[in-house]
């Protein structure tokens, strides 16, 4: 089951994956950012948490669908607006880092997602309270060791394959003879 940690990994390396913009990715603002939008979904657990002591009674449900992912994605790419420290990121991919937090969900675990809602939905059966969640989150992280190594590597081999692409077209400007 992805935890925070698992999910940030996912998401960064969703964002290395459709982004080519380079000059910014390294940014603490941007990393931030990016980490709050690939753990969204997952606010479902804070709010059940607040309102009925369980981080389960609305977990998995409306902020595990498409429709949620769409309508953050959109107003997660107009964020900026608000604020100079909020980060200018696209539409597309604010999305899909987003609906990245919903398909780790779906393919690393058991539980099923209201991919769908409103036309179905799925609530996390069980009780975890404070401690419960609190436990999961700070201690039980090396858990997603596995999806961080995955995803580390596929971030180094994203890079490495447009950093080897960018090359070869710089390679093909260059040797391009002139017109006379």
């Amino acid at each position: 089951m992805p935890l925070p940690m698992g999910h940030t990994a996912i998401g960064l390396a969703t964002y290395e994956l459709s982004t080519n913009n380079n000059s910014k990715r390294n940014s603490l603002k941007l990393i931030i950012f990016l980490t709050i939008l690939a753990n969204m979904p997952d606010f479902d657990v804070i709010i059940g948490l607040l309102i009925k002591w369980n981080g389960n009674a609305f977990h998995r449900g409306p902020t595990h669908s498409l429709l949620f992912a769409l309508i953050m994605g959109f107003l997660a790419s107009r964020a900026w607006k608000f604020s100079s420290q909020i980060p200018r990121v696209k539409f597309g991919v604010c999305f899909l880092i987003i609906l990245s937090h919903v398909l780790g969900d779906f393919f690393f675990t058991s539980s099923p997602v209201s991919f769908f809602w409103p036309l179905e939905v799925s609530w996390s059966a069980g009780h975890s309270g404070w401690s419960d969640v609190l436990n999961t989150v700070f201690f039980q992280g090396f858990q997603d060791a596995g999806i961080i190594i995955g995803c580390s590597i596929s971030i180094i081999l994203i890079r490495l394959i447009k950093a080897h692409r960018q090359t070869l077209f710089d390679f093909k400007i260059r040797q391009k003879p002139l017109n006379k």
